[in-house]
Parts: C-alpha cells; sequence; structure tokens
C-alpha cells in the first residue's frame, strides 16, 4: 500500500472561467493536476478532494449549495475517493483530514490546487508541521494578482513567492511531471 497520497484543493467551478472569482491560470493548472490525478488513479495512490464551501448570503464565491462550490468536471472524484468539506482556509483546521490520512497510512503528500497564496500555502505549511512530507506541483496551482499598499502584485510574482516560501518551509517545489514521480514512487 501506497503511503502517497494526492491531495487536491479548491478546484472548483467559481475559479475558472465565468465563475465568480476566477483566477490566473486555473485551467492550466487544472489540466496539470488532471495528469497527476490520472497517473494516482492508475498508479493506486490515494486521492482526496478538498473542497471549500462558504456560508451565507453574502459569500463571494463557493456558497454552499450552489455549482460553483462544485469541484470542476474535469477534477471530479470517482467513487470511493475522498472528499474533504473546510470552512476555511486550511484544509486541516476543524476537518477529519489528518485523521484521514493518518488511518491509511499517508506520510507522503503531493498537493495541487488553489489559491496558491491562501489554501494551498495554509495546507502545505499545515502538512509540514504535522510531519508530512510535501512535494508541491507548482504548475498544478493558481493564484491571481494582488495589490499591497498601492504596488500591484501581478499572479506571476504571487505564485513566485509563494512557491519560493513555500520551498523555504520545507515542500519540495516542482513541475507537475516531477511530482509524478512520487505519485510512482
Amino acid at each position: 500500500m501506497t503511503k502517497t497520497a494526492l491531495l487536491i484543493i479548491d478546484l472548483q467551478n467559481d475559479y475558472f472561467p465565468g465563475g465568480r472569482y476566477p483566477l490566473d491560470g486555473t485551467e492550466a493548472a487544472a489540466a496539470k493536476a488532471g495528469e497527476l490525478l490520472a497517473l494516482a488513479r492508475e498508479e493506486g495512490a490515494n486521492v482526496v478532494h478538498v473542497r471549500h464551501e462558504m456560508t451565507g448570503e453574502d459569500a463571494p464565491f463557493f456558497a454552499r449549495g450552489t455549482q460553483g462550490a462544485e469541484i470542476h468536471p474535469s477534477l471530479a472524484p470517482l467513487e470511493g475517493e475522498a472528499v474533504v468539506v473546510k470552512e476555511g482556509v486550511n484544509a486541516f483546521l476543524n476537518t477529519d483530514l489528518d485523521a484521514l490520512l493518518r488511518g491509511r497510512g499517508i506520510t507522503r503528500l503531493v498537493i495541487a490546487g488553489a489559491m496558491s497564496h491562501m489554501c494551498v500555502d495554509a495546507a502545505s505549511r499545515a502538512a509540514l508541521d504535522l510531519g508530512y512530507e510535501v512535494t508541491l506541483a507548482h504548475d498544478a496551482t493558481a493564484t491571481l494578482a494582488l495589490s499591497f499598499d498601492g504596488t500591484k502584485v501581478p499572479a506571476p510574482a504571487v505564485q513566485a513567492a509563494m512557491m519560493a516560501a513555500l520551498e523555504f518551509a520545507g515542500a519540495k517545489v516542482v513541475p507537475a511531471a516531477e511530482a509524478a514521480a512520487v505519485l510512482r514512487g
């Protein structure tokens, strides 16, 4: 039994073109995540989908019960694949994700998803704190442009800063093609 799981975070309809909160590069990131998903299924690796749901009528995106909150059809879970629903940024906080992974003997995670600067960051750091070996497929993640104190930060700069910070924190940050080797591992 493999000790590796593919963790796909928040690749939900609202982050795609036409959604309530489209990101830069979501389609390309989803395509790379889809390649990893196909490989994980082929290799018999554990797959865990994380879906963010927000409650309340003022939810900016991922409103519970809406099509926008559903996992994108290109990455739809198959029967038997775990789906963890979270209401906050960190997939480990107030969910059963850690117990699910430990119950399956998982020690290594390959992570893909969105947003790089929020939920991918939070889950990667939490996983590292919990002792998991983390491989982050940087081209299977997406973000958007931000601004701070009057400075506009383009999406590629946000992405690069987040990947550099996560690599500095201890994650192995590689392209999906290299992350695939971990799933085969």
